[in-house]
């Protein structure tokens, strides 16, 4: 008997996903699963849900929404046996995208029925787990702009962008890794674990879910041309042909902001404030179980 409990966020994306734990249990037969289902009401809930669901030890537990709900589930799994999977139903479904998870919801559950697993690496920036990217700079205005917007679109995504590139004010960071260190004043500062960061659009379609290094993505301040020439990029997903773009290749990062007290960052897909003007960055490679 195989037991899968599902964390479900009811509102992910559209919110018509209609996900339950009756049409679950028609996918799931009775005499080889065991299906148990909760329902997220709230930021942060999922990660209650899923610590309770883990000291009932199941083999499985599926996150069903989409980034922002994966990162909760996730995070609680880390460097545990148990396995994720995912039902993505969120708007971005960055991660899903680059597990070669289909949005599809009867063609994701064949994947939870086949079994097949592998680990994955895992980011950290400070005390949080980041599973898909994080961002430090003009990303994580658009996410709280996006998030304001009360739209889970591309469009409203899109919106955010234009309108934080107007108003978002880089201030001068130290970046030290690998022995070097760089000081700019970053328009965007992007780390990321996978090649997608949502909406199939890329800023580092190198990176890799299991090579043991984070792909870093460093873009100083911008006149308002170059702007508009990086916003075609990313949608265009050929962001490897503007030139003021650097990428690194790393595993530990530490980033400071003198001039501010605490950093909003974006983290999967939504925002937080980091009380501290240091930030550390790391890989822990290999740490979380995944159904492929």
């Amino acid at each position: 008997m195989i037991y899968i409990h599902f964390i479900i966020n009811p509102i992910s994306g559209s919110g018509k996903h209609n996900l339950s734990q009756s049409y679950l249990l028609k996918h799931f037969p009775s005499d080889k699963y065991l299906i148990e289902a909760d329902y997220t009401n709230s930021k942060k809930h999922a990660i209650e849900l899923t610590e309770k669901a883990i000291k009932q030890k199941p083999d499985y537990i599926i996150a069903c929404g989409g980034d922002g709900t994966i990162n909760e589930v996730a995070s609680c799994m880390v460097g545990t046996d148990i396995v994720l999977g995912i039902l993505p139903v969120g708007s971005g479904n960055g991660l899903a995208s680059n597990l070669n998870i289909p949005r599809k919801i009867k063609r994701a559950i064949d994947i939870i029925k086949n079994g097949k697993t592998d680990c994955i690496d895992v980011g950290k920036i400070n005390e949080h787990y980041f599973f898909s990217n994080t961002g430090v700079g003009i990303d994580a205005l658009i996410i709280q702009k996006y998030e304001n917007s009360g739209n889970r679109k591309l469009s409203s995504y899109i919106k955010a962008a234009l309108s934080a590139s107007f108003q978002y004010e880089a201030a001068p960071a130290s970046i030290s890794f690998d022995g070097k260190e760089i000081n700019v004043n970053p328009f965007m500062l992007f780390i990321s674990n996978s090649n997608e960061m949502g909406y199939k659009m890329s800023l580092t379609p190198k990176a890799s879910l299991s090579d043991g290094l984070l792909d870093m993505v460093v873009i100083p301040e911008l006149s308002f041309l170059e702007k508009m020439l990086l916003g075609t990029y990313v949608l265009g997903r050929s962001i490897e042909k503007f030139k003021k773009a650097e990428h690194y290749a790393v595993k530990n990062v530490k980033i400071k902001i003198p001039e501010k007290i605490f950093i909003n960052t974006q983290i999967d897909g939504e925002i937080h404030a980091i009380k501290t003007n240091k930030i550390n960055v790391s890989i822990l490679p290999k740490s979380l179980k995944v159904l492929v």
